[in-house]
């Protein structure tokens, strides 16, 4: 199967790669409920997860805050499974790459940002749930560390969030929009998609749900996905030492 795979890839020369936490665990960030994950670890953290909880609850925002200033993120550099990706954008193959993930891992690997679709956001920077404000996450990182517990919005004192999509919180439909696009533009134009590979993750959006500030046109995410896959950074049984990455070199040749 794998070199079926790598025979389709290199035959290809239009690729977009949709990618999970899975690429990231090898990074050091962990997943949400592998045997390592964030809420295996520590379940009162999903709590922070779910929007309703954050925007109703200080204490909620003030333990967020916290986690966020030692989070692994910070530290975590690209890995082979990242490069392996970049190394397609490299070669001229690659359309785009359609992230879950938060770290903005494929960009420091060295993947154009006008390439890397990030359809639950980034961790990078805040948001203001009020105004809408935004900016550089580490901004208000020093704010936390400076002793603002659950700091406000510089422009208009609301509530700040990551820029991330939270449960309950809808997708933002351009992100979507332009993900689900992808392959009917680029056959509008001639062009086509000759390979399409998953790694690390799966994605779901059901276009006829809610609504996020009056969008009726809003697309949201099943989070929660269908029957769960077994944890991302888990190795193959036939192959016990082989992570993900170390699967993909073999794919993309590299």
């Amino acid at each position: 199967m794998i070199e079926d795979a790598a025979r389709a890839i290199a035959d290809a020369e239009r690729i977009v790669v949709l990618t999970g936490a899975g690429i990231s665990t090898d990074s050091g960030i962990p997943d949400f409920r592998g045997p390592k994950g964030i809420w295996t670890k520590n379940p009162a953290a999903e709590k922070a997860s779910h929007i309703s909880h954050y925007l109703d609850d200080p204490e909620v925002r003030r333990a967020a805050w916290l986690n966020r200033l030692d989070a692994p993120i910070w530290t975590a550099e690209p890995n082979l499974g990242h490069r392996c990706v970049y190394e397609l954008e490299r070669r001229g193959r690659l359309l785009a790459v359609v992230t879950q993930n938060v770290d903005g891992l494929h960009q420091a690997a060295g993947n154009d940002p006008g390439n890397v679709i990030e359809v639950h956001g980034t961790v990078r920077y805040t948001r203001c749930w009020n105004c809408d404000d935004r900016r550089p996450m580490r901004e208000t990182l020093d704010r936390v560390r400076a002793g603002e517990a659950d700091p406000p919005c510089l422009v208009c004192g609301g509530i700040l969030k990551s820029d991330t999509i939270s449960f309950g919180q809808s997708l933002v439909p351009e992100v979507i929009d332009r993900a689900l696009r992808e392959r009917r533009v680029r056959r509008h134009a001639g062009d086509r998609v000759d390979a399409e590979r998953v790694p690390g993750g799966e994605l779901r959006a059901d276009r006829q749900a809610c609504r996020r500030r009056g969008d009726h046109r809003q697309r949201t995410a099943d989070r929660d996905g269908p029957p769960r896959r077994p944890p991302a950074d888990r190795p193959d049984r036939r192959h016990p030492s082989r992570t993900r990455a170390e699967y993909l070199t073999r794919l993309v040749g590299f």
